[in-house]
């Protein structure tokens, strides 16, 4: 019995080892997720300033040098605006997949830490169980040694009777 809690105790430390390493990875996990949609976001707002800012510097100068040209670039830029908002449009969808993926991790981490706590609880009680369980043997051997000390003075009184009684 106790060989088969140990055994099990074991298979918990086993199971809590696998467990804490996936908690690990997929902290790393949310943890680049967020990392990289920082940059993302990050990029995009220094690429909306700089848009803006090269944007506006064409229009004066176009305005400025020929008033043709400067229809034909205002199409232009609408154009590039389109795109970009395109563009936003597409980064808003992979911030919105990298924050369903974030959830998802921190269930998974949630999920994990449970598990990890239920797996630590069954592994004190097996350790709890153990305990008792060598106690009962330590108390079973001592009576065993008991029983055979006295099965001893027992046999001993046999054969003193015994000699008596055959004259030796």
């Amino acid at each position: 019995v106790a060989r088969c809690f140990e055994n099990r105790s074991i298979a918990d430390d086993e199971r809590i080892n696998t467990l804490e390493e996936q908690l690990k990875e997929a902290k790393y996990i949310a943890e680049d997720a967020d990392r990289k949609y920082d940059e993302a976001a990050r990029k995009l707002a220094i690429t909306e300033g700089d848009l803006e800012r090269a944007a506006s510097r064409d229009l004066r100068a176009l305005r400025a040098a020929n008033p043709t040209k400067f229809c034909s670039k205002i199409l232009e830029l609408e154009e590039e605006l389109r795109v970009v908002g395109s563009n936003m449009k597409s980064l808003e969808i992979s911030e919105q997949e990298a924050a369903q993926r974030e959830e998802s991790y921190e269930e998974t981490i949630r999920n994990l830490s449970e598990r990890l706590k239920t797996a630590e609880q069954r592994a004190t009680e097996a350790e709890r169980q153990v305990a008792k369980l060598q106690s009962e043997v330590d108390r079973l051997e001592d009576e065993l040694l008991s029983e055979k000390e006295r099965y001893k003075g027992i046999s001993e009184e046999l054969d003193q009777t015994f000699a008596e009684l055959t004259g030796y």
